[in-house]
């Protein structure tokens, strides 16, 4: 079994075939795991799924739980605060925890090699040459290597995805998102602040999030200026925030999509995480959508192995690229939208409204949670 991407989604997928007895050797294009901050959000759902795979007591360790999370005002304070743990009968999670995804890729890179495992760098995936009974790989290294399946989680640029020719269709954001990392302490200049924020501004919506080693402030940017006019100006947006001199890490502007590939199956090749969709980070549910669709395949794959028929694998990749379409990316347009209304007054009292009524505040946090993308629920 091969698997194209040594990214949270990759390895989850491979160390979920590895529980089943299944041996898989993941293909990374890098010299080693990434290491940038990228992700930092897990949901309940993904909880449990970690826990499944022994791998979540390792995360917990390394992260912060955050079992409420607030709509603000940017200057008019809070409008609503969520508390997850009206879901405590829905799950044994009722909280995100708050953790880099570089932080988990080296625990499952650990527990898969364990198990029997493989993760070989420099080894970026560029050709796919599948055949009726498995498919063939030709990496950066010249190396080839047959397979009888192949998972492609090589990101939202996957080379697994172009050499099928699969289409990637969806929409670009007309802004850029900045986000930077801080050392500055925003509990003692916001007092009463959750660790994840979204504020809500006409002129200049934000996101504020706390992880174990910084906050993240992500700002939408106008599209047609130079990045180094972006960056140059960051200390006076981050001003506009709290008025104070902030201690930067590091910060970086990128482009935001909403896309999804025609297909998540072809012939012996899967498609998962940002190589099958990607969506705004708005709500937190990108990578977390990649792990479900890892657990998901990698477990129906195996019983396919195991014997059983493709048409309940085909049910699965037809439920995940489902779910991406009508969940993930509505959800994450809609947060998008109603961040950057120019009177969203209505929506505020909607807040408002359910965070005062518990039944309305679970039906609301069991989609925000990703829970209600996975199962029914009363």
């Amino acid at each position: 079994m091969l698997v194209a991407g040594a990214g949270p989604v990759g390895l989850t997928a491979a160390l979920a075939l590895a529980r089943r007895g299944v041996p898989a050797t993941v293909l990374e294009a890098g010299p080693a795991l990434a290491a940038e901050s990228r992700a930092s959000t897990f949901h309940p759902p993904s909880l449990e799924m970690l826990d499944a795979l022994g791998v979540l007591e390792e995360l917990m360790a390394r992260g912060l739980i955050s079992r409420t999370f607030q709509y603000r005002e940017r200057r008019g304070g809070i409008i609503a605060e969520l508390d997850l743990s009206v879901l405590s009968g829905d799950t044994p999670y009722p909280f995100r925890v708050q953790c880099e995804q570089s932080k988990l890729t080296p625990i499952l890179r650990a527990h898969l090699e364990a198990a029997g495992g493989e993760v070989r760098f420099g080894a970026q995936v560029r050709q796919v040459l599948p055949r009726a009974d498995g498919v063939e790989v030709v990496t950066s290294a010249g190396e080839r290597a047959d397979a009888d399946w192949l998972i492609g989680a090589d990101g939202a640029g996957s080379a697994v995805r172009h050499g099928l020719g699969v289409g990637f269709e969806g929409i670009t954001y007309p802004e850029r998102f900045l986000v930077a990392s801080t050392r500055t302490d925003l509990e003692a200049l916001l007092p009463g602040i959750a660790a994840v924020n979204y504020v809500f501004d006409p002129d200049e919506w934000l996101v504020l999030l706390r992880t174990p080693d910084h906050w993240r402030v992500l700002f939408p940017t106008p599209e047609g200026t130079a990045d180094d006019h972006e960056l140059a100006r960051l200390p006076e947006r981050l001003r506009g925030v709290a008025d104070t001199d902030w201690d930067v890490a590091h910060a970086s502007l990128y482009r935001v999509h909403q896309r999804v590939a025609e297909r998540f199956r072809s012939g012996r090749v899967l498609l998962a995480g940002d190589a099958a969709h990607v969506n705004n980070p708005l709500g937190g549910m990108g990578m977390n959508s990649g792990i479900h669709d890892a657990v998901l395949l990698a477990g129906a794959l195996a019983d396919v192995l195991d014997g059983g028929p493709e048409t309940a694998l085909d049910a699965v990749v037809r439920a995940r690229r489902d779910t991406a379409l009508s969940f993930v990316q509505s959800m994450t347009h809609a947060n998008w939208e109603r961040l950057r209304a120019a009177d969203p007054a209505a929506y505020h009292d909607e807040l408002r409204a359910l965070a005062a009524d518990p039944a309305e505040s679970r039906r609301y946090l069991l989609r925000t949670s990703m829970i209600a993308s996975l199962r029914d629920v009363a």
